[in-house]
């Protein structure tokens, strides 16, 4: 009886631990938030120039956020202590000693999903040195990785497109969560979807909001002037305010930032800035991609903004990044 019981306990467990396929494991599901990293570095190293130098790279503010908020936030742990649970932490910045200043990746090596950036330094001076020039590179690992799970999670819940006027009339694919309402799908291809942030990865007061359209492709060498000219004429014809004369537009004190980029493979451009209700006090951040549909002689238009009061938005955004980043403009 003794070995019966064995027998059965060792094929629960190999059951528990086993994957799809023969030979797979089942990881646990990582932990940890959006946007957030845990740093593997001795305590007097974080508390001397590496810490400082890491706090700096990756305090930097997030640009077309009303309130100051860093790229990432930042939380560290001795080697000593990252064993156990902390392993299964989403994001890993892991430093450790080796005669080659370099860094390297690992996927789900504990948990899933997880990526783990293994930044290696001979001394201090490498690994300050290090921080200084890859820091950049290594945020951008975490954040492609966190778009990537957030669409995963996305993609599971997306509502049907068939049910989209515009999305259909367009000719794009979009990932659009369920959680998001429809507020007006026109014929004339504007789309303005809403969800309220009571619920989702991101949550809080308020609503974030979708935007999808076109206009006509005249010349790529004025697509950057006008991108604050169309929106604006989207938001004075299809975004009212509560009063007559009351419209989104783009905040006049706020010049926004726009760099080239890459949507489906496509030359885009990605504006983030603030808007803001003419003649009211309602504001908040935007996000804006324009994609350049040489084919089709148009520009494809993906906007989110988000209207959360007295709270901070980093994240909000973040989750209308990932959703504009998804969209493909089918050939």
């Amino acid at each position: 009886m003794k070995k019966i019981i064995a027998i059965l306990a060792i094929a629960l467990f190999i059951v528990s631990c086993g994957g799809g396929k023969k030979g797979e494991i089942t990881l646990p599901s990582s932990t940890g938030n959006t946007n957030r990293i845990l740093v593997v570095m001795k305590g007097t190293d974080w508390i001397g120039k590496p810490g400082d130098e890491i706090r700096r790279v990756f305090g930097e503010h997030q640009v077309g956020l009303p309130q100051p908020e860093t790229l990432l936030s930042v939380s560290q742990i001795d080697p000593s202590g990252f064993g156990s649970f902390v392993k299964n932490n989403k994001a890993v910045l892991l430093f450790q000693k080796a005669d080659t200043a370099d860094i390297s990746v690992i996927k789900n090596k504990y948990a899933a999903p997880q990526v783990i950036v293994v930044a290696t330094a001979k001394n201090e001076e490498e690994m300050i040195n290090l921080i200084q020039t890859r820091g950049k590179e290594i945020i951008q690992i975490f954040k492609d990785e966190d778009i990537k799970a957030i669409q995963n999670i996305f993609h599971k819940e997306r509502i049907d497109h068939t049910q989209l006027a515009t999305v259909k009339n367009l000719g794009i694919d979009i990932t659009i969560p369920k959680r998001y309402r429809l507020v007006q799908d026109t014929l004339n291809n504007f789309l303005w979807m809403r969800q309220r942030l009571q619920s989702g990865i991101a949550r809080g007061d308020g609503t974030n909001n979708i935007l999808i359209y076109s206009v006509p492709l005249t010349s790529e060498d004025s697509i950057v002037d006008n991108i604050t000219k169309v929106r604006d004429s989207i938001g004075e014809k299809f975004i009212p305010g509560s009063k007559e004369g009351m419209y989104m537009i783009t905040e006049k004190a706020y010049a926004p930032f726009t760099y080239e980029t890459q949507i489906d493979n496509k030359k885009a451009y990605e504006t983030r800035g603030k808007w803001e209700v003419k003649n009211d006090f309602m504001a908040g951040p935007f996000l804006n991609y324009t994609v350049v549909d040489k084919k089709n002689n148009r520009l494809v238009i993906f906007e989110g903004f988000t209207f959360a009061p007295a709270v901070n938005k980093r994240d909000f955004v973040f989750e209308l990044e990932a959703i504009g980043k998804s969209l493909k403009i089918k050939e």
